[in-house]
Order: C-alpha cells, then structure tokens, then sequence
C-alpha cells in the first residue's frame, strides 16, 4: 500500500499550555470536561523514551490512545489511517509534538501510530487510554498490533 502525506480524520488535538513560574511549570494534560462526549480515560500512564529512539508503529482494535507529549524533549509522531471507510484512509500525517509544541493527541482504533524521540535528552510520554491494558485483572489478550515486529511492514517511521 502506498500512503499519501495530508491530515489524518478523527484525530483530536489540543495545543496544551504551560504555566510557568519561579516555582517550575504545571500543565493539565486533560480535564473530563474538554475531551470529547463519549471518550472516558481507564487509566494512566508514564513512559521514558531515549534519544533516537522510536516506540511503534503499533495500532489498536477497540482502543483509543489519549497521548499528551509536554517535553522536556520533542517527538515525530507518525499516524497511519488504515481505517476502512474513513474519508482519509491511506493518509499518513507526521507532527512535531513535545517541548516546542505541547499537545494533546487522541489517536482511535485503527489508526496506526508511532513516535520518536527526536531531542538530545530522554522524553516523557503520557497515556490515558480508554481501556484497560489486558482489561480487568490483567485477564483478556492485549489489544495491540504491533508492527514494529514485522520486518516486512509498510509502516515505515
């Protein structure tokens, strides 16, 4: 499949701001009242990226990603829309996200993603996913497709 540049559809962004003062920064990742009708975050998350380094691309079957991307350093993020039916199916849409640009990005099911750490430093990244990882209990399979693992995949970060 051949993928073409442009905006992917459905995809929630919202610029995030800092509030700075001599104490440090705070920065609301989200608030109940701003995400969209119908998305209800089930847990939360933290992950440590290193420099250079990618994590995905990977998709989901039932689950929608709620990302938040604050720094200290900066990210590619890479969304490819595999969704059949939808009106940007075959899109892929690469942004810069992080430091330089906080934000928060909701990314659904079927879309697949990636990101990488294109900073000097280690980056963090939040998740507040609308499932549970393996679901109650840690019982059910995982929903994740993970293409980093095929040698011989289209997404190509």
């Amino acid at each position: 499949m051949t993928f073409t540049s442009g905006i992917v559809d459905s995809i929630i962004w919202k610029p995030l701001t800092r509030y700075a003062d001599v104490r440090g920064w705070l920065v609301e990742m989200f608030r109940t009242d701003e995400l969209p009708q119908g998305f209800t975050p089930q847990m939360g998350y933290v992950s440590l990226t290193a420099p250079g380094v990618v994590r995905g691309p990977h998709e989901h079957v039932g689950q929608s990603d709620c990302f938040c991307f604050i720094g200290p350093a900066d990210f590619e993020l890479i969304l490819w829309d595999m969704r059949v039916g939808s009106p940007t199916h075959g899109t892929i849409q690469r942004e810069r996200v992080g430091a330089s640009k906080p934000m928060m990005v909701i990314v659904p099911p079927r879309v697949v993603h990636a990101y990488r750490n294109i900073g000097a430093e280690n980056g963090l990244v939040y998740n507040y996913p609308d499932t549970l990882y393996k679901g109650l209990g840690r019982k059910d399979q995982v929903d994740e497709i993970r293409h980093e693992l095929d040698p011989d995949s289209i997404y190509k970060v």
